[in-house]
C-alpha cells in the first residue's frame, strides 16, 4: 500500500537521515595472516560490560572489512588512536602473542602534554594493576605492582599567551614514547608521575588543562598516538614496520601550536 501522507514521508526521511554511520576504518597493511588498520579515538576493540550502549566495535568492523573472523593481537584504550594489529588466524594469534609476551615487538606513541617536558629519559615506575571494578571484581586486589618501564624524547614544545589557573601562559609538549612493558594506561601513568600528563586524560590529567584546551581547540579527546608496530612477521620471519599518520584533530593542533613536524 502507498502511503500519500506527506509529513509521514519527510518523517521517514529524517529518520533514515539520523542513523549514525560506522567509522570508516583505514586498512594500514594486509596479507594473508595479518591486518592493521588506524583505529580512531573513541572506538571500542571489542565488546565487554562498559560498552553496553555502544553500536559498534573494531574487531567487528574489521572483520566486515576484511570478510572474515579476526583475532586482535593487542589492545588500545577507547580513547587512544593509531595502529591496531589483527591476526587471521589461530595459529597466527598465537605466534603473535607470544611475540607480545616475549617483548620483541616495538611500540611507540606519541603524545601531546601539560607543561614543557624537555630533554629524554626513561621512566622506571612500576605500576599496579588497574582493576575495574566489575570485569575485575574477582581479580586479586592485594596484588604488588609490576615493573613498567617507558622511554621517551621530548620532540616539540610550544606556549599560548592565554593565562589560565596561576599561570600566565598555557604549555604544551609533544611526546614520543617507546614503553618496554604493557601495563594498562602504563603510559598515561607514568606522564602523570612526571608531572606532565597528557591532554584530554580524564583519569589522570589535568581538570584546568582539559577543558581550556577542549574550548581552545574546538574537540575533547585524549592525545595519544599509537604511531608505529615494528616485529617480525610470524610467519617469514620478515622485519615490518606499520604506522599510523596522525588524523586531522591531530594535524589542527600541530598548526595552531606552530608545529611544522611530520610523522610518518
Amino acid at each position: 500500500m502507498i502511503n500519500d501522507n506527506p509529513e509521514n514521508s519527510a518523517s521517514v526521511s529524517v529518520e533514515d537521515e539520523s542513523v549514525e554511520s560506522p567509522p570508516q576504518l583505514e586498512i594500514l597493511y594486509q596479507d594473508e595472516h595479518l591486518v592493521a588498520v588506524n583505529k580512531p579515538s573513541g572506538l571500542f576493540v571489542h565488546r565487554s560490560f562498559m560498552d553496553r550502549h555502544e553500536k559498534y566495535f573494531a574487531l567487528q568492523l574489521v572483520r566486515d572489512l576484511v570478510g572474515q573472523y579476526v583475532y586482535p593481537l593487542h589492545r588500545l584504550d577507547r580513547p587512544t588512536s593509531g595502529v591496531l594489529l589483527f591476526g587471521l588466524s589461530e595459529d597466527v594469534a598465537r605466534k603473535m602473542g607470544q611475540a607480545f609476551t616475549d617483548k620483541t615487538i616495538q611500540k611507540t606513541y606519541y603524545a601531546i602534554t601539560r607543561g614543557h617536558l624537555n630533554g629524554e629519559g626513561q621512566v622506571d615506575y612500576p605500576l599496579k594493576e588497574k582493576l575495574d571494578k566489575l570485569g575485575d571484581k574477582y581479580v586479586n586486589q592485594d596484588k604488588p605492582a609490576q615493573d613498567a618501564v617507558t622511554d621517551y624524547q621530548s620532540i616539540a614544545t610550544s606556549s599560548l599567551a592565554i593565562p589560565l589557573g596561576k599561570f600566565d601562559s598555557v604549555r604544551y609538549s609533544l611526546i614520543k614514547l617507546k614503553p618496554h612493558t604493557g601495563r594498562r594506561h602504563q603510559i598515561r601513568r607514568h606522564l602523570a608521575h612526571l608531572r606532565h600528563p597528557i591532554i584530554g586524560d580524564i583519569n589522570y590529567g589535568d581538570n584546568k588543562q582539559n577543558p581550556f584546551f577542549g574550548k581552545h581547540f574546538g574537540f575533547r579527546r585524549l592525545m595519544l598516538h599509537a604511531q608505529q608496530l615494528e616485529f617480525l612477521h610470524p610467519i617469514t620471519d620478515e622485519k615490518i614496520t606499520i604506522s599510523a599518520p596522525l588524523d586531522e584533530q591531530w594535524l589542527f593542533v600541530f598548526k595552531e601550536l606552530g608545529w611544522n613536524i611530520e610523522i610518518n
